[in-house]
């Protein structure tokens, strides 16, 4: 998927925008299809048509921009799932689907390739790599999200089902890269038993 905020480039092309922008396009579009070990900075640098220094002045480094490309995709999924949870039923329950209907409609989309976070994480196992660092802050921000819906729905552990509510999200993801149709489907409904199960009567 492209997310919001970020931009797709085509490799060979002239393109408008600033030349962080274009880098960032760039990175955005080759470390998602590619990963980020196989593609290099001169890669990225031809397809933004920038000059050779550009990504060192804008970024100081290529872990600099992988963590800038990491940081657009956290950005983008917060506002698209922002966005939809808030134009829908708050009622606790409700906002858990929609968490699932939104990972669903990502799940289709052609360029779909999996959770850049996870796929990061599984490329560069330094937990103090600038990259490494804004998977873990995204992370948290998708933990905090979950747990707040179970605060809200009253559930006697929040914390834990936050955590295992996680797993379903994580594991819906990995299902789905590896071709599994209905992953976010079983997701969701797995969560929404869970939810019910642990939740605090009306």
């Amino acid at each position: 998927m492209t997310e919001p905020g970020t931009q797709a480039l085509t490799p060979g092309r002239q393109h408008a925008g600033s030349v962080r922008d274009r880098l960032l396009a760039a990175a955005d579009e080759l470390f998602y299809a590619e990963g980020i070990t196989a593609v290099g900075v001169e890669r990225i640098r031809r397809a933004a048509d920038v000059a050779k220094s550009s990504i060192y002045e804008h970024f100081g480094s290529k872990d600099g921009l992988v963590a800038a490309y990491l940081a657009g995709r956290s950005a983008g999924w917060r506002e698209r799932l922002g966005a939809a949870l808030a134009a829908a039923d708050p009622a606790p329950a409700a906002q858990l689907d929609v968490v699932f209907d939104e990972l669903g409609a990502w799940f289709t989309e052609p360029d779909f390739r999996g959770c850049p976070f996870i796929n990061a994480s599984a490329e560069l196992p330094d937990p103090a790599h600038p990259a490494a660092v804004v998977a873990a802050e995204h992370r948290a921000w998708v933990l905090g999200l979950l747990t707040d819906i179970a605060v809200r729905a009253g559930a006697r552990n929040p914390a834990r089902l936050g955590r295992q509510l996680v797993l379903l999200y994580d594991a819906s993801m990995v299902a789905a890269h590896n071709g599994g149709s209905d992953a976010a489907a079983d997701a969701k409904a797995a969560a929404a038993t869970l939810l019910r199960a642990v939740a605090a009567p009306a």
